[in-house]
């Protein structure tokens, strides 16, 4: 029977508590000296009873020990590691190996160095510790009575007291260096001596270059430097050791990194005594500061040997260096913490630089044994799979290390109880073993630190089952987990067999995710409307088409107006119809006053029951070409694969949106009353229709329908005019009215026919005035006389002025009008007999040739002038101006006789030898198309 680690490796007192506070993982050597640190790092027992000595260490420890006991050594030691790499807890090592004397042979591991150098009892050497943390170059520090300036001031303090001081006064006084004599002196009277510098460059970073402070200056303080690495080389039984940041990132700026270029030239000659710390050691110094004893070493060894056997057994499901002996030599180092897990603390999250290389594993892993215990955790070792990501502390714990952004992951995929993956563990297969959350944990310790380039980042599934797989498991259940969290898992990323979590959505879950981002009359509406302006660029008979616009953006004109309403306005069969509400307060009124041309708009709106569908595609669409754009814009990162998919998939969003809008936009309505002569018009009501652009375009769907349900009429007979004008306009104390009037009515009110354009009514009137049955017209009346009266005649041209007569009253005024003809013909014949001598053979006048219904009276002429033409070219850039003058000048004068018929062509010629660009070529085009203008670009 296998033992858990729980009941093998017993933790610290204060870890199994919780009571182990994150200041006591950073050492202060400063707090040491002064005497105020915390027990474990004060008491040198129990500091040398929970540090490891590694092998970078013990070779240090053999230097100092040699060194002070007059034995040889190196005088000058450089340590330079990154940051965490345990430089601090070297010097309080050496710090305690110093100061204690005889009593240093009785610490952990101290007698048996001592031994291997033949030392056997240690001089109580003189410590001093230059902390360039605690120094302030501009503060004196009060010790003794004594205000102390500069590093050297302090140094001789420590050493020496107020004797020692005063062998540097004035140097300290003026912030000059002292010099290597008068260092050598000083160090060869209180020797054995030991200096610890630590934070040298944040103290020297903060001196400004030709500025001196009390402290001295920045090149006195590097001569400083100089000279005391000469005098200790210079001094039997003296050593110095001093600290340096390994990169430049943690020097803290520009005078930082000034400050550790020129303390590298001066310790540059020096050969560090420094070995940074393997695996295997870190395997041991956590186990030895978090863990008291190793119980019963058989079972360490039992499951050590099963979890080998596992990756023997299974070697095509784990990477293959673990099914090597030399993998089950490190699973009984690191016990009772699985390998995978230090790999990916110490290779991955050592990467990011708020994580100290020894401090910080040691910290997270405080929290996650202590959590572990609490909760009674018995799995065989402490793997990846297991670390309690729901606890707060723990989450906050790993969560600090990282960019902003990790903290959504956890709640809603990674661990707690919302989470997908412990959703997913309800099911029994999965729960037994917390497959899906043991999973989706690894993958974050494993790829939570991954650098920005996600081709290159995650785990593949080998090292996911090396991660959460345990003796007795069945790995099949964990690769179906993994497969339900791929499909499941918002924030989960799978590309070439390697899975890692981003603090953005994958691309499934980021696009539904930003779906929920876009708002409707923010980004939907604007889209929508874009595809229909496109369906109804060509405007078919109407000369306006508005698009979700309000009542006072509709014109109240004459002109003939389709109304596009929004998808919040949808038509529905439901008595609450929006579609009829909305158009109601467009035909009603305009801008709060009342519209006079109510009949001269038709309504387009969707259907309420297709609008949910338009809008979830309107959705997906600006989802996914978010998506493309962030990655053309370089502020997503997706991969080159993943981008394609996405716009292969924005193309097919792209059409199904807009055959969406096709198929919701179906439902065309207009405004109607009906009224008998004499009697008051029915209440407005709604002729309705739907229409389908399957096969055509979507304004020919429009038209044909229209015309199909005469809504509008654009070809009339006499008759139906005629009627209309007995029923509503003729009064038999006025037999005319004004086609104006009529037009102006036909617009106004919704129970008169509505007709495409004036035109319509126009050709009707042409059409009806040939012959005596339906009307006559005439220029104006003026008393009992009609001017420019037609009836029964051709009609060259029809204005707005014109009226239109009621037949019977013009068939008595063209009798009327023939009677006087006729008697003015006689007076006429008469009074040319009475001239005439002779009178038989003279023709008769050419007045008694009248023709009897029709006004036409223009004078005789020899010679009629019937036609005028011109043309001109103008200029490009003065053309407006131009035109302007020639329709004042020629254009008005012309049109001023309503007799005149005027037709007026423009033609453009352009020509562009290096090409006309396409956005010049699209604009051109479209304005042509709005101002029914045909021109085309042609190639040469």
């Amino acid at each position: 029977m296998l033992k858990p680690w729980r009941e093998v490796a017993e933790p610290h007192e204060d870890v199994r508590r919780g009571t182990m506070q994150q200041a006591e993982f950073a050492a202060d050597i400063t707090m040491v000296r002064n005497g105020v640190a915390s027990e474990q790092y004060q008491n040198p027992h129990l500091f040398f009873a929970r540090t490891y000595i590694t092998e970078g260490m013990k070779l240090l420890l053999d230097n100092v020990l040699m060194r002070i006991t007059g034995n040889g050594g190196d005088p000058v030691v450089q340590l330079q590691t990154a940051f965490g790499g345990g430089k601090t807890h070297t010097m309080l090592a050496v710090y305690h190996l110093a100061t204690s004397g005889k009593d240093a042979g009785e610490f952990a591991g101290i007698g048996a160095l001592m031994d291997s150098a033949g030392i056997t009892q240690l001089p109580v050497a003189r410590v001093a510790v230059l902390d360039g943390n605690r120094q302030a170059p501009n503060s004196p520090q009060l010790s003794g009575g004594i205000f102390i300036n500069t590093l050297w001031g302090e140094l001789a303090w420590q050493i020496g007291g107020v004797d020692g001081y005063e062998l540097v006064r004035l140097a300290d006084e003026s912030g000059t260096s002292p010099g290597k004599q008068i260092l050598s002196d000083l160090l060869t009277r209180y020797a054995p001596c030991v200096i610890l510098v630590d934070e040298l460059v944040a103290y020297l970073r903060q001196f400004s270059h030709n500025a001196k402070f009390a402290g001295g200056t920045f090149e006195s303080n590097l001569s400083f430097v100089q000279a005391l690495t000469e005098a200790v080389k210079a001094v039997p039984q003296t050593i110095i050791l001093a600290s340096l940041p390994e990169s430049k990132t943690e020097t803290g700026g520009v005078a930082g990194d000034f400050a550790l270029d020129a303390l590298e030239k001066v310790f540059g000659r020096i050969q560090a005594i420094w070995k940074p710390i393997a695996p295997e050691e870190a395997f041991a110094i956590v186990r030895q500061r978090l863990f008291a004893n190793i119980g019963d070493e058989a079972a360490r060894v039992s499951v050590c040997r099963e979890f080998a056997k596992l990756y023997a057994d299974n070697a095509d499901k784990f990477p293959s260096d673990v099914c090597e002996a030399r993998y089950f030599e490190r699973m009984l180092a690191a016990y009772p913490i699985h390998p995978e897990l230090f790999d990916r603390l110490y290779e991955d999250w050592t990467t990011l630089d708020r994580f100290q290389r020894t401090r910080g594993v040691l910290q997270l892993m405080a929290k996650v044994i202590n959590r572990l215990w609490v909760n009674n955790n018995s799995d065989l070792l402490i793997m990846p799979g297991n670390l309690p990501l729901a606890d707060n502390e723990v989450r906050n714990q790993v969560v600090a290390y990282l960019p902003a952004g990790w903290d959504p992951l956890f709640d809603k995929d990674i661990d707690g109880e919302r989470s997908i993956s412990v959703e997913i563990d309800k099911d029994t297969r999965f729960g037994t073993v917390q497959a899906a959350s043991r999973l989706a944990r690894s993958i974050f310790v494993g790829s939570a630190p991954s650098g920005v380039n996600q081709n290159a980042r995650g785990l593949d599934e080998k090292h996911l089952m090396l991660a959460c797989v345990q003796p007795l498991n069945n790995i099949a259940v964990f690769s179906d987990a993994l497969a339900r969290l791929r499909d499941k898992l918002h924030y989960l990323n799978h590309i070439s067999n390697k899975y890692w979590f981003g603090t953005k959505p994958n691309l499934r879950r980021e696009m539904e995710e930003r779906k929920r981002r876009f708002e409707s009359d923010e980004h939907c509406l604007p889209l929508i409307k874009k595809y229909l302006s496109d369906a109804l660029s060509v405007r078919g008979c109407f000369d306006g088409v508005h698009i979700f616009a309000d009542s006072n953006e509709v014109p109240d004109d004459a002109n003939l107006r389709l109304v596009v309403l929004k998808p919040n306005e949808a038509y529905s069969q439901l008595a609450n119809n929006m579609a009829h509400s909305t158009a109601a307060r467009i035909v009603a009124t305009r801008g709060g006053q009342p519209r006079q041309q109510q009949n001269r708009l038709i309504f387009l709106a969707p259907d309420y029951d297709s609008c949910k569908n338009m809008r979830d595609r309107a959705y997906t669409y600006l989802a996914w070409n978010s998506i493309v754009n962030d990655f053309d814009n370089k502020s997503l990162d997706i991969g080159n694969a993943q981008a394609e998919q996405a716009k292969a998939t924005r193309i097919s969003c792209e059409k199904s949106l807009k055959q969406a809008v096709l198929e919701a936009y179906c439902r065309l309505f207009a405004p109607v009353q009906f009224a008998q002569a004499g009697k008051m018009p029915t209440k407005q009501e709604w002729e309705s229709g739907q229409i389908s652009a399957s096969g055509t375009s979507l304004i020919n769907a429009i038209d044909s329908k229209i015309r199909q349900e005469e809504w509008l009429i654009t070809e009339w007979a006499p008759i139906h005019l005629r009627k209309q004008l007995v029923d509503w306009f003729w009064k038999s104390d006025k037999p005319f009215v004004s086609i104006r009037e009529v037009w102006t009515a036909f617009g106004a009110y919704l129970y008169l026919p509505r007709l495409k354009n004036i035109d319509v009514m126009k050709n009707a009137i042409k059409s009806g005035v040939e012959c005596c049955e339906f009307f006559a017209i005439a220029q104006a009346c003026v008393g009992d006389k009609y001017e420019g009266f037609i009836f029964g005649a051709n009609v060259h041209q029809v204005t707005d002025d014109m009226l239109i007569i009621e037949p019977s009253a013009a068939g008595k005024y063209a009798e009327e009008l023939r009677r006087r003809q006729q008697e003015e013909a006689a007076k006429a014949d008469a009074e040319q007999l009475e001239k005439s001598p002779i009178t038989s053979n003279v023709p008769p006048p050419a007045s008694r040739n009248v023709i009897s219904n029709t006004l036409e009276n223009n004078p005789p002429f020899n010679k009629l002038i019937t036609r005028y033409h011109a043309s001109v070219q103008l200029n490009a850039t003065t053309s407006k101006m131009e035109f302007a003058a020639i329709f004042d000048e020629i254009i008005k004068n012309l049109t001023a006789d309503f007799a005149t018929a005027v037709e007026i062509s423009v033609e453009i010629s352009a020509s562009n030898s290096t090409g006309f660009a396409d956005n010049l070529q699209r604009a051109v085009s479209e304005n042509g198309k709005q101002l029914n203008i045909n021109g085309e670009f042609v190639e040469e």
